[in-house]
């Protein structure tokens, strides 16, 4: 496998990762921090496969493949969350993360 061809999925895969980062920073200075617990959670789990699944692919782990399976559906879980908020960090959040999980889909052989 060859990185190269992985390179839109790994630039979603670090755009997710920040939009993600900053809707858990932006939810944890919200009034009802206690309302956001999920968001956060999923934000931060979301950040943080993100970023490993863009790294198995910049280095063309065998597993990267695997690993995308599973980042598309913390994506798809994440934007779910995020777009039951009104915040423009959590909607923001949302779009990056179904671009991400379709990129990561397509990457991994199953769109």
């Amino acid at each position: 496998m060859d990185n190269t061809s992985f390179q839109e999925c790994i630039d979603a895969c670090e755009a997710c990762a920040a939009a993600c980062d900053r809707c858990a920073s932006a939810c944890l200075r919200e009034d009802d921090v206690k309302m956001m617990t999920g968001c956060i959670a999923l934000d931060m789990d979301c950040s943080q496969l993100c970023r490993l699944a863009a790294g198995l692919m910049a280095r063309s782990s065998p597993f990267a493949q695997a690993l995308c399976r599973q980042c598309a559906e913390v994506c798809v879980a994440c934007a779910e969350e995020c777009g039951q908020h009104d915040a423009d960090h959590c909607q923001q959040c949302a779009e990056a993360c179904r671009r991400c999980a379709e990129a990561c889909r397509a990457m991994a052989g199953a769109a």
